[in-house]
């Protein structure tokens, strides 16, 4: 016989148990930077442990390594204070890239014509997780 299923009262709470499946987990919303620059930086840190990663990062000669370090500092930060794991034994679980808003510029051209400038935005999350913890 199986447990039955957990009954939330809103939407917020649901969330909330969500977010607590995942001890080290930090996301970094509305970055001004492509996407593709910064999965370049976050596929070097996937399944590295976080003192690697975060001597990588200080070293990667990209721009896209800052916003991604900063990240990866929240979500080590979150797995210590909030779930009370030991940092010497982390290691990046999981990280991705997405994509977030575009901002749209015109720029004029020769012959009184305009041509549009996309400027787009990432999102970054990444989750931290003892190094024999499974998925």
């Amino acid at each position: 016989m199986t447990a039955p299923e957990q009954t939330f009262r809103n939407k917020k709470q649901r969330k909330q148990q969500v977010k607590l499946r995942k001890p080290g987990f930090a996301v970094a919303k509305y970055v001004r930077m492509s996407p593709r620059k910064v999965r370049l930086v976050v596929d070097v840190i996937r399944g590295k442990s976080v003192q690697d990663a975060e001597d990588l990062l200080r070293f990667i000669p990209r721009s896209a390594s800052e916003p991604v370090a900063k990240v990866l500092a929240s979500a080590i930060a979150n797995a210590e204070n909030n779930h009370g794991l030991d940092v010497d034994n982390l290691v990046v679980a999981e990280a991705w890239v997405g994509k977030n808003l575009v901002m749209k510029r015109f720029a004029s051209r020769a012959r009184g014509r305009s041509s549009r400038i996309l400027k787009p935005f990432s999102e970054i999350t990444i989750v931290v997780r003892e190094a024999g913890e499974a998925a």
